[in-house]
């Protein structure tokens, strides 16, 4: 063979392998994307290093939101893996669209509780010492899940609230109350354990009757369907319901 023929053979051979699937030593990684309620921020990002070391050369994404900006994104076309909601209202409605491969999982619940500065300085000891003259509360609003079970509390009371502001983000109504811009905020207990010493904590008996349930589904639409279930899975099993409860979470 001539130094010409076998420069061309050499040619040849390096077009082939790069055409043919298969030939690259390193395989094309794969990506699920879960799309979580904002209060599973902690535990599902430890349950996705869990994922990634059991599925090498599988990645995990994670889109953390309020439920109901995540519910609004996917029957708007935005596209995903797992759906993770912090309440059954916003996982009916993609239910409703028909994105989910399958029925929804229940695999926790939250429940509310009253966050005020260190040492709870206005001695406030029930859900109705919120309704105090005077007294600065900040909530989340409806369709959030933790305003959805605020206003049920309310509507079970008769104890209307007349917050200062109302919170998009339960992040943003700890932030007003650890800086002192109101004096007192419903969220769930896993955001107040989160929030750490930076605030007292009040629990009250109606937040039984408002306990919101964490549902979560795989996508129809998912690229990777196999996963996502196996991620759901995840969830459900032994050691995602170690983390949860770990994490403050009750019981589906």
């Amino acid at each position: 063979m001539n130094r010409r023929a076998g420069a061309l053979t050499a040619v040849l051979t390096a077009l082939v392998a790069a055409a043919v699937p298969g030939c690259s030593s390193t395989p094309p990684a794969l990506s699920l994307t879960v799309l979580a309620a904002a209060s599973l921020q902690p535990t599902f990002t430890e349950l996705g290093d869990q994922f990634r070391a059991e599925h090498p050369g599988t990645s995990v994404r994670f889109d953390f939101a309020s439920s109901s900006d995540l519910a609004a994104q996917l029957t708007q076309g935005a596209t995903g893996d797992v759906f993770a909601s912090a309440d059954t209202t916003q996982m009916d409605t993609v239910a409703a669209a028909g994105l989910l491969a399958g029925r929804p999982v229940q695999f926790a619940s939250n429940t509310l509780v009253i966050v005020t500065a260190p040492g709870n300085p206005n001695r406030i000891a029930s859900f109705a010492d919120l309704a105090r003259p005077g007294l600065r509360v900040v909530v989340s609003p409806p369709p959030m899940p933790c305003g959805v079970a605020t206003r049920r509390v309310e509507d079970a009371t008769g104890v209307h609230l007349a917050p200062v502001s109302e919170e998009p983000d339960v992040e943003d109504v700890l932030n007003k109350v650890t800086t002192g811009e109101a004096d007192a905020g419903v969220v769930n207990r896993t955001d107040a354990l989160v929030a750490g010493d930076r605030v007292a904590t009040v629990t009250f008996p109606q937040a039984t009757d408002a306990v919101s349930s964490y549902p979560i589904a795989a996508l129809k639409k998912s690229p990777h369907p196999e996963l996502a279930r196996q991620f759901v899975d995840l969830v459900v099993g032994a050691t995602g319901q170690r983390l949860l409860s770990q994490a403050g979470f009750g019981k589906p």
